[in-house]
């Protein structure tokens, strides 16, 4: 690692010991940026990578909500405004039980890179709560969801801060969220994404990270491979938006995915997984995966959701969380013959993981690349909703599929202008950063 890189990584060590997984994100954006670093001095001079790895603005408040039994809860909302110099602060929110300080930076940090990925003018920033919305009714939501945006619209706006959803937060909560925004700056402002076509959102938003990521992968096992998802055997972690539209592409595109999980266990289907139940089952009826074999009794269900990466299959598509792929699991994966592994979550595999896969030769697209399709389409849903029209699926579609195909042909460009070709790590991270720092440097000291 470059000694500026190295002393900055150190200091970050030191003042935030307990912050794991904003340290790893960290450790891998710092040790690809080294490569650029020995070109930039005057990076240096003026601690540019110092300001890019602290966040502009972290804004943490309580949370105060009443359940059904009348009972004050109490949660920890976060906003973490990370860098605004390509656009205005974009990034989901996060309600999950394991959401703290460390989490929200890590996400937020990577997003900065995977918006200046997509080509298109916008920050990255992240936020959400350790309320978990699994078992709490419609009203409980609905409440919560009020009192975290009664702290937050104040910090937020269509050209200062954008949230969409994240784990824990679909289309109920971005709709309790948005009603009560609206309500509190008595105005209907294109502030969240992911928003109801009734009221204001775009087509294809809900397929659009699984879709991208599938573009992303069907281009780089073409360019790199010269191969496709036709005839490949797809495992597939998660049940969530990402994971049944990142299923639903890759079968399009002659695919078979034989296993899907959820955080209790996961399903294996030799035959194929039937989507239609899949979303039946968590779309319609928000229950366990281990449903599925009341619709298709041929399939297996397995407690706990790690042994999935022990599935034979051609491609890995982790879509369900951080560091859910270690590096038992990809030793397991390789030795079972994958080609590829596209990662549809934030950080799914870990650095020990993502470190065999190239050394092995698998071809691994990273995150901030991969699953950036969610986020380029919010943005496409700011400009529709700056302009007060509305796109065809069809149009949002092809725009989609154009980005992701242009996100890996600039960081295959990338990985091979900084020496490390087929590197798709280190090229993501090098493309979304130079724009950032171009940016950073026009701006002077701010």
């Amino acid at each position: 690692m470059n000694q500026y890189a190295s002393r900055v990584l150190e200091t970050l060590q030191k003042k935030y010991p307990d912050q794991k997984e904003f340290l790893q994100a960290a450790t891998e954006i710092l040790d690809s940026l080294s490569l650029l670093l020995d070109k930039h001095p005057e990076y240096e001079n003026v601690a540019l990578i110092e300001r890019f790895v602290e966040p502009e603005r972290i804004i943490m408040f309580r949370v105060s909500w009443v359940d059904d039994n009348g009972k004050v809860q109490v949660n920890n909302g976060y906003r973490v405004q990370y860098n605004s110099a390509i656009g205005p602060y974009k990034g989901g929110l996060r309600f999950h039980p394991s959401v703290n300080l460390s989490i929200i930076k890590f996400l937020g940090l990577e997003q900065i890179l995977k918006n200046s990925l997509t080509g298109l003018p916008i920050g990255g920033g992240k936020g959400g709560s350790d309320f978990d919305p699994k078992g709490k009714s419609d009203a409980e939501i609905m409440r919560f969801c009020q009192a975290f945006m009664g702290e937050l619209w104040r910090h937020i706006g269509p050209d200062t801060d954008v949230p969409a959803g994240d784990i824990g937060v679909g289309a109920r909560e971005i709709g309790y969220l948005f009603g009560y925004y609206k309500k509190m700056v008595n105005a209907h402002l294109g502030t969240l994404t992911g928003r109801g076509l009734s009221y204001g959102g775009s087509l294809a938003r809900k397929e659009a990270t699984g879709f991208g990521l599938v573009y992303f992968v069907e281009e780089m096992l073409k360019c790199a491979a010269k191969d496709s998802f036709k005839g490949k055997t797809v495992v597939v972690s998660g049940s969530g938006n990402v994971a049944i539209y990142a299923n639903q592409k890759a079968t399009e595109l002659g695919a078979k995915v034989v296993a899907m999980s959820d955080s209790n266990g996961y399903i294996y289907d030799k035959n194929g997984i039937d989507l239609k139940v899949i979303k039946q089952i968590k779309e319609v009826e928000r229950k366990r995966i281990k449903e599925y074999l009341n619709y298709v009794p041929t399939a297996e269900y397995h407690e706990g959701c790690k042994g999935i990466w022990t599935v034979k299959c051609d491609v890995a598509l982790p879509c369900a969380t951080q560091n859910e792929i270690d590096l038992e699991s990809a030793k397991a994966l390789v030795a079972n013959g994958v080609k590829a592994v596209g990662e549809g979550a934030n950080m799914p595999s870990t650095i020990e993981a993502a470190t065999y896969f190239q050394q092995n030769g698998i071809l691994f697209a990273p995150a901030k690349a991969a699953n950036a399709g969610g986020v380029a389409t919010s943005a496409l849903e700011m400009a529709q909703a700056s302009q007060r029209i509305f796109w065809s699926f069809e149009e949002v579609d092809a725009k989609l599929h154009n980005i992701m195909v242009n996100i890996f042909h600039n960081v295959e460009n990338a990985a091979t202008k900084y020496g490390v070709p087929g590197n798709y790590i280190v090229g993501a991270n090098l493309a979304g950063f130079e724009k950032v720092a171009d940016a950073m440097m026009a701006y002077g000291i701010v």
